[in-house]
């Protein structure tokens, strides 16, 4: 318990070296090292909640790195200390997408008010969206005033981002065209401004008609907040151009919902879908943990696999199995 209050304290000073041993102990799959995880964080709850959470997803390509890198250099330079968190489960080796991306933001990563980490590996989305959680309340409790949170931008990793950030960022390219027709309206359903980076040179056409795409194809989709219209951004990342902008949009959204209570209904509500999420992840692992499931459950998967058995079937039997004694 002195070790976890020692480590509290070092996050709590800003101490990046106790911040680093702190998130290392929840990334751990040590059953006492999670226990000792939760006691931690319950320590800092109180100081945590006081950043601007910002997704960022977008297709590999879109200049992500480029674009975080632009806006967190201008963040720094206004007196703001920034962390950068990545959630992508599709990287079992890499162990997520800003591994690589560290290396490509090399001004930012020097800067003593930016911390970088990517997420760790894991078997599915879940658990790395629950690390990558833990994180950003490390972060917060750390003094970190804005923490960006990127997605590698396929499959639900968007969606997990989005229910942990207060205002979500979604790249895209100015070569949509007929492409339009292809984007996951469910993506863009959760986003809260459509930048189309790269607008630049002659691009800058396409840009522009790009962006009155993506305008027009929003006013077909439910809106997302009745206090707030998604806006549709330029910028060229490469060319340090519209960077400015983009903050803009984010503080004067963050005005908006906070003078409407949105904002803060937003965190409750998420709040609580995270402790469901944690109820169903850890039941989860309390099921195939048990002795009479894990006896069984080769010989059901077979059966479910050799159509011998339908999967309801089999899910009671693994269900009748666990409330056995």
């Amino acid at each position: 318990m002195h070790k976890i209050q020692h480590i509290a304290d070092g996050v709590r000073s800003g101490d990046i070296r106790a911040l680093a041993k702190a998130i290392t102990l929840i990334e751990s799959r040590n059953p006492e090292h999670s226990r000792a995880a939760t006691t931690l964080l319950d320590q800092l709850l109180p100081d945590s909640g006081n950043a601007i959470r910002i997704g960022i997803s977008g297709v590999p390509g879109v200049g992500k790195s480029t674009l975080i890198e632009a806006l967190g250099l201008m963040l720094v330079e206004q007196g703001h200390r920034l962390a950068i968190l990545a959630v992508d489960p599709s990287s079992q080796i890499s162990g997520g997408s800003l591994l690589g991306d560290k290396t490509r933001m090399e001004l930012l990563a020097r800067e003593k008010n930016a911390f970088i980490r990517p997420s760790p590996t894991g078997d599915n989305l879940g658990g790395v969206a629950r690390k990558t959680r833990e994180t950003l309340l490390l972060c917060e409790a750390a003094g970190y005033d804005i923490i960006m949170v990127e997605t590698v931008g396929v499959g639900q990793s968007e969606i997990a981002v989005a229910s942990m950030v207060d205002f979500f960022l979604l790249l895209q390219l100015s070569n949509a065209g007929d492409e339009l027709q292809g984007i996951k309206k469910g993506v863009m359903e959760i986003a809260d401004a459509i930048l189309i980076n790269k607008a630049e040179g002659e691009n800058r056409p396409r840009a522009e008609l790009a962006r009155q795409q993506y305008q027009n194809a929003l006013h077909l989709i439910k809106p997302k907040s009745k206090n707030w219209q998604v806006p549709t951004l330029l910028c060229s990342a490469l060319h340090n151009e519209g960077i400015s902008e983009i903050w803009q949009t984010v503080a004067q959204f963050a005005e908006q919902m906070k003078s409407t209570g949105e904002f803060q209904e937003k965190r409750r509500l998420q709040a609580h879908d995270w402790m469901w999420n944690l109820v169903t992840d850890d039941l989860k692992d309390l099921f195939l943990r048990d002795k009479n499931v894990a006896a069984l459950l080769p010989q059901i998967q077979t059966g479910v696999g050799q159509g011998i058995t339908t999967p309801s079937a089999a899910a009671r039997r693994l269900l009748e199995a666990f409330r056995r004694p």
